[in-house]
């Protein structure tokens, strides 16, 4: 019987568990800036989100952008 691993690692073929588990490892904490990012600015009132310049319709953007760039 034979195991064949297709494209799992992106764009050069190979797989191994240390670049699975980095990759990992970069997604959750991508997320957890933006999970905290979100919560942080969506407990600002309305008055301090505009002294900042933002509105809440932003928040979900400005959040991605600290975790992911633009």
């Amino acid at each position: 019987m034979t195991h064949t691993v297709e494209n799992l690692s992106g764009l050069d073929g190979n797989f191994s568990f240390g670049s699975l588990m980095a990759r990992m490892t970069d997604k959750i904490s991508r997320r957890r800036v933006y999970n905290k990012t979100h919560a942080e600015l969506s407990q600002l009132s309305t008055r301090e989100l505009d002294d900042l310049g933002i509105s809440r319709s932003m928040i979900s953007r400005l959040s991605y952008e600290a975790a992911y760039g633009k």
